[in-house]
């Protein structure tokens, strides 16, 4: 004769284990809103991401879910864990049978930077994906809690979206005030580009207490010709430069003796990866601006 207590016991682990499964199949799904507008749902924390442009890359290591991470894509860098994350191409070329084969589970695009047809490829195959494309301060902290969301890592998330949202609120009371600065900010040297108000970069520009020459472009990023630099004549001139420590396109603005920038001396350097990614480095890249900007006043 079966021990009833045993029976009662095995009966209470079976509806018990029952009851898991039929929480775990009726778990809400995760649901965020990503930079496009579209809601993105998940049915569990994503344990296998793919990060493909460099900026989603320090965007998911910061919302706390690098150990996540199977893809990124060329000049993924920082953090220096992301070095050692396997490569799927460039941002603008991918491999997807390579990247499919790693099986993830949510896939960060870039909106303007990854191909159209490839991205949309995924996503018939079923594939969750998040568009990154952030062009305010509070994007950069939005996408950071709307990952750390995603990847289940929401409480360290959090702690960097406030870290990032409360620098930014400093910077802002510092210069509201402060007198304005007309500034240009170069993008790139051949061709010369810089970018409009729209950009991000402008926005840190603002920040600070500069005005961005070129805020009232059509173009997000037009390109320029030197001479439509000397006729804005800016106090101030601030370029990124080809790596971090290459300060070699403020050299070509020193030989035109009559700009106000050359002759104030205000020719400045900011390290191109703090300031070319929106993601939360930004707000180191935008105390260095101010800075610079603060130079600028000082030699008037």
């Amino acid at each position: 004769m079966a021990n009833p207590t045993r029976s009662l016991l095995s009966i209470s682990a079976l509806l018990l284990s029952g009851w898991a499964f039929v929480s775990n199949a009726l778990a809400d799904p995760i649901c965020v809103v990503d930079d496009r507008g579209r809601d993105v749902c998940i049915d569990h924390a994503a344990m296998r991401i793919a990060a493909l442009s460099p900026g989603a890359t320090e965007l998911i290591y910061a919302a706390g879910a690098g150990d996540n991470v199977v893809a990124v894509v060329s000049y993924s860098d920082y953090p220096e864990a992301a070095k050692s994350v396997t490569s799927v191409g460039s941002h603008t070329r991918l491999d997807l049978e390579r990247l499919i084969s790693l099986q993830p589970d949510l896939i960060l695009a870039w909106g303007t930077g990854n191909p159209t047809e490839q991205i949309e490829t995924l996503e018939r195959l079923g594939l969750p994906v998040y568009y990154v494309e952030p062009h305010e301060f509070e994007d950069i902290a939005r996408n950071i809690d709307n990952l750390g969301a995603l990847a289940g890592t929401s409480k360290r998330a959090k702690e960097e979206a406030k870290r990032f949202r409360t620098g930014i609120d400093v910077l802002h009371e510092r210069y509201k005030q402060a007198p304005r600065v007309k500034t240009f900010y170069q993008v790139w040297d051949e061709p010369l580009m810089t970018m409009n108000g729209s950009h991000y970069i402008s926005k840190v520009v603002d920040l600070c207490g500069g005005d961005n020459v070129f805020a009232d472009s059509p173009r997000l990023i037009p390109r320029l010709s030197q001479e439509a630099v000397l006729l804005k004549n800016p106090e101030a001139i601030i370029a990124g430069g080809m790596g971090e420590r290459n300060a070699n396109w403020l050299e070509k603005w020193r030989v035109f003796a009559d700009l106000l920038a050359t002759q104030k001396g205000n020719l400045f350097f900011v390290p191109p990866s703090l300031i070319q990614r929106p993601t939360p480095r930004l707000l180191e890249g935008a105390q260095i601006l101010c800075e610079k900007l603060d130079i600028a006043r000082a030699r008037r």
